[in-house]
């Protein structure tokens, strides 16, 4: 777990920001998958496509039992191309769901059920998309004929009775929308009092001490947890610094050339721990910004956003905080955060969470140059970054406008120009969108995160954007490195590393209901 690799790559210059062809990423994906000869289908016979689909068939399950899912999907596709099969469909449909593209999942799963309409898994798979997707009565429908047709399946009981919860709590949800008051507003410190018994680090007076996060950064690395009035008292005062901040932060150049960025970090504090051990601590001479995606999915993400949030309050103007499309309401409820919260502490600590995330930062400028945001670019032409300052981004209902969903959500694409998302949300951009993007702004480079990398990082269209992703085997399965970033006047410095052992609580232990 100490550091694997630090590569340096040329600052790109804005000068050099034309709208001419560029060279291909500097990582590229795994070809693994092509190393399967590869037939046209039409000078085979049937019993041939047959088999030449069974021998793809055999190599994608394979691939789909080593969790490595986009090579999976590609020989999923190859299969369906020599015969395809409702159970073929399904298993793609099952590839793209892990892969988190609900869409594509969604589309397989529909064309399975059409070949094969008592195909049971198809019924699991069109609901289970349905609910990734937040289509709560589409897939409470799926479920109910499912359960219509095999009324002994367990599995479909739970998971209609969970539509049915999804759309009463979404029922609720919109009905006090408009008249909720902050949770902070009714949030009384005062009344919280900390036991005798307890033994952990205490947050006295109103300004968070150096003492106080490294005894707690400790103690949790212990599996154990802060009090809970300290805990809320970190949210609040965090309330407090996130609400004064603006939609898009823009950061100087002396703090640029001292700055770590860091990509999604899911719940692995102990990882985090690791780029902490490798690169040092936060303080005013060691700033960070971490790049969206705290929480979810790994089962440490209370620990995660707590010792940030914790660092924010100790150094303010070094450790800076991106909102990822993590960091919301939909996504916490089925990924875990909510769970862990809510058995960690309560459900009215997640609310304060909850509230907290609308107000962190979209994007960031580092140095007139770089531009950071979780996600990427806009489904339209002509955004500018005073568009994205003027977001009013802590609005619950901000997750309707485009550009919100597009910084949290979109993704490159080597094809130019801009096609809709297989994740439902945001949009496919191409270089041409980012050179164009760039040269209007006059930034350099799009520094993102939002995609696993097996080596850590993805540099593309000579250095205009790159991906930076910062949990290591995620989820204990994928087996990428991580990385993080730093800058000098000439250079992009990629720091790459192994995952560490965490306590034996697996990704998705708060999550179990959902999938």
């Amino acid at each position: 777990m100490t550091k694997v690799e630090t590569i340096e790559i040329p600052r790109r210059k804005k000068e050099a920001n034309d709208l001419a062809p560029t060279k291909a990423s500097q990582t590229q994906p795994d070809n693994a998958a092509k190393e399967t000869n590869d037939i046209d289908p039409s000078t085979l016979t049937k019993e041939e496509c047959i088999a030449k689909s069974d021998e793809f068939k055999g190599k994608a399950n394979k691939y789909f039992a080593e969790q490595k899912y986009d090579l999976a999907t590609e020989l999923y596709t190859k299969a369906i191309k020599y015969y395809p099969t409702a159970i073929l469909y399904s298993n793609r449909a099952f590839s793209n769901f892990k892969r988190e593209y609900y869409v594509n999942a969604l589309q397989d799963a529909t064309i399975s059920h059409q070949m094969d309409p008592n195909y049971i898994k198809a019924y699991y798979r069109l609901g289970s998309a349905h609910l990734a997707l937040g289509n709560y009565n589409e897939a409470k429908k799926n479920f109910k004929e499912l359960l219509n047709k095999e009324p002994k399946e367990k599995d479909a009981k739970i998971k209609f009775n969970l539509c049915n919860s999804l759309i009463n709590a979404k029922l609720f949800e919109d009905a006090i929308l408009v008249t909720s008051e902050s949770h902070f507003g009714q949030l009384d410190l005062e009344s919280m009092a900390v036991e005798d018994s307890y033994k952990g680090p205490r947050f006295d007076g109103e300004k968070i001490t150096k003492e106080f996060v490294f005894e707690m950064v400790e103690y949790m690395k212990q599996q154990k947890l802060p009090h809970k009035k300290y805990v809320c008292k970190i949210l609040k005062q965090s309330f407090e610094i996130m609400k004064s901040l603006p939609t898009l932060v823009d950061i100087d150049h002396d703090t640029t050339m001292k700055i770590t960025v860091c990509g999604d970090t899911h719940g692995q504090y102990y990882d985090l721990l690791n780029i902490f051990e490798i690169n040092g601590f936060p303080s005013e001479d060691k700033p960070y910004l971490f790049n969206g995606d705290f929480v979810d999915r790994g089962s440490f993400s209370f620990e995660i956003i707590i010792c940030l949030l914790a660092f924010k309050l100790l150094y303010p103007n070094h450790m800076h905080l991106t909102r990822g499309n993590h960091e919301s309401v939909d996504m916490n409820r089925f990924y875990g955060f909510q769970g862990e919260v809510v058995a960690k502490y309560s459900e009215m600590v997640y609310d304060l969470f909850s509230e907290l995330f609308l107000w962190f930062p979209l994007a960031f400028v580092l140095d007139d140059s770089f531009m950071v945001v979780h996600g990427g670019l806009f489904g339209r032409d002509g955004v500018t970054l005073d568009d994205i300052r003027k977001i009013n981004r802590h609005s619950p209902e901000g997750v309707d406008n485009d550009l919100v969903q597009c910084l949290l959500w979109s993704d490159p694409q080597s094809n130019p120009g801009v096609a809709p998302s297989s994740r439902g949300v945001g949009v496919y951009f191409g270089p041409d969108v980012t050179r164009k993007f760039l040269k209007q702004n006059n930034l350099c480079t799009i520094i993102r995160s939002h995609e696993v990398k097996e080596k850590g990082y993805q540099v593309d269209n000579d250095g205009s954007l790159i991906t930076v992703f910062s949990a290591p085997n995620y989820c204990d399965q994928s087996g990428n490195l991580g990385s993080f970033l730093n800058f000098t006047e000439d250079t992009v410095k990629i720091t790459t590393f192994k995952a560490v052992e965490h306590p034996n609580v697996p990704p998705m232990h708060y999550a179990k209901k959902y999938f």
